[in-house]
């Protein structure tokens, strides 16, 4: 029996996810997007955070969050192109930065990096959201998925 790590050259590790949302021309799109705090402390999940962020994705229109769930120390949200052509990437950089510029708190940070995705055709988002506001129930900080607070929904996002 040989051992193959011994002869095959290990392959490159990523240290961040890539990333790069493409969007197409009379294409839907919905991206899938990750956000962590630092360290993973569990500050996000309150109702002071539940509003600020609510109110910091209102104004940041280049794109437009749809369903999303807060969790104690990340968050899971469903977003699609807005109102100015604006990168994925330096969406998310903005809000954050406009969430932390806003907040009482000095001290709270989020991770600087995010995994995002962006659904494919055959995905589909009503299967992504059952899975997502099943969070709080598997995580053990609700009875039931309509039991948590820090979800909702700010625009609706279709999949046609």
């Amino acid at each position: 029996m040989s051992d193959s790590s011994a002869t095959s050259p290990e392959l490159p590790r990523r240290k961040h996810p890539a990333h790069g949302v493409f969007t197409y021309p009379h294409r839907p799109t919905i991206v899938y997007l990750t956000v962590c705090t630092h360290h993973r402390r569990p500050w996000l999940a309150t109702d002071e955070n539940h509003d600020l962020i609510r109110s910091v994705w209102q104004a940041a229109t280049g794109w437009l969050v749809g369903r999303y769930v807060l969790m104690p120390d990340h968050m899971h949200l469903f977003a699609a192109p807005g109102t100015m052509d604006i990168e994925f990437d330096s969406w998310v950089t903005f809000w954050k930065s406009q969430f932390r510029k806003r907040h009482s708190d000095k001290s709270i940070r989020w991770q600087t990096d995010h995994w995002d995705t962006r659904l494919r055709h055959d995905e589909r988002y009503e299967e992504k959201w059952e899975y997502v506001v099943s969070n709080p129930v598997r995580a053990g900080l609700a009875a039931r998925p309509e039991d948590w607070p820090f979800q909702g929904e700010l625009f609706e996002l279709r999949w046609e």
